[in-house]
């Protein structure tokens, strides 16, 4: 009984994080939260020279699936700190103008930055020691881990 009133208490507060979280998002631009750049820009720092980060003019895995949609382009990083891999859409592509495509963008800028570094991507799950039970804490996590890189925030 008691075990039972724990979780349904965990599971109660866990929720109304989640519901202010997305209410919170949902006002604009609000305090605290970083505005879009006005150039469209999205950029990750990586720890490599300019020539590793695109290689004869390749453009990594994750990032080319979006074809001729996005612009890529590497520099070096400020302050020396390896390189600055940036990507954008294209202006007159209408489906850069959604969050959710940014978040894609984003996403896969990430994942060139895992491939880039380490030379896979790394992933949460599947768990390796076998399949995990359901729970409603983990339910929780997974939704959270699956979307934390479209918006760079748990």
């Amino acid at each position: 009984m008691r075990a039972l009133r724990f979780g349904l208490v965990a599971l109660a507060g866990t929720t109304a994080v989640v519901v202010v979280r997305r209410r919170l998002r949902d006002r604009g631009q609000g305090a605290g939260r970083p505005a879009a750049a006005r150039s469209g820009w999205l950029a990750v720092t990586v720890n490599r020279g300019v020539d590793d980060v695109l290689p004869s003019g390749r453009i990594p895995a994750p990032l080319a699936s979006f074809g001729a949609a996005v612009e890529v382009e590497a520099r070096p990083a400020p302050g020396d700190k390896g390189s600055e891999l940036r990507a954008r859409f294209r202006s007159g592509h209408a489906r850069g103008a959604g969050d959710e495509e940014r978040g894609r963008l984003r996403a896969a800028l990430r994942a060139a930055k895992q491939q880039i570094e380490v030379g896979e991507v790394l992933r949460v799950d599947p768990t390796p020691h076998g399949r995990r039970t359901a729970t409603p804490t983990g339910l929780l996590v997974d939704i959270a881990s699956a979307r934390s890189n479209e918006g760079g925030l748990l």
